[in-house]
């Protein structure tokens, strides 16, 4: 029994010595501290200047981030689909990523209500920039010829302000 018990011991030291190498050496094991001007405060001194060139802060956090990409939305689609989509309530709308969210509503002269999601993935004004998710109010996906039926409203409205905007 105190066979074990000196394993455990050991394990437990080893433990301890394995995770006490895993920090950054700031002083030596000679058992003095760094005192101001000697090697030690430089290096602290280097660390503070290097994280300050840097020129990173808590708030980066909740900015956005380097690699963070955004879409580049074609706005006649963009228009055109919150006004084809304007019967139905929006509830979130991002155009950094070309994302439309609307909540259920029901058609002009219609009897069931639609939830619809628009996604303007490219800037050309095409049918492959645009993609359209419709959900009935069952939480059932809508019938596929009313799916196309919005994209294809939504592409001939788009094309209806192109022309326009080239008009003026």
């Amino acid at each position: 029994m105190t066979f074990y018990r000196g394993i455990g011991v050991a394990i437990v030291v080893a433990v301890g010595l394995g995770v006490s190498g895993c920090g950054k050496k700031t002083a030596s094991f000679t058992g003095t501290a760094p005192q101001a001007g000697t090697a030690g405060a430089g290096e602290i001194n280097d660390d503070i200047n290097r994280a300050q060139s840097q020129e990173s802060s808590i708030w980066d956090v909740f900015g956005p981030g380097k690699t963070e990409q955004t879409v580049q939305v074609n706005r006649y689609l963009w228009a055109a689909s919150l006004d084809v989509l304007g019967f139905l309530p929006i509830e979130s709308v991002d155009p950094f990523t070309g994302v439309i969210v609307t909540g259920y509503g029901t058609p002009p002269g219609g009897g069931r209500s639609y939830r619809a999601t628009v996604h303007i993935s490219d800037p050309a004004l095409s049918a492959r920039s645009l993609k359209l998710a419709m959900q009935t109010s069952g939480g059932r996906p809508a019938n596929p010829a009313t799916v196309r039926a919005v994209e294809d409203a939504i592409l001939s409205r788009a094309r209806q302000l192109r022309i326009a905007d080239d008009n003026l």
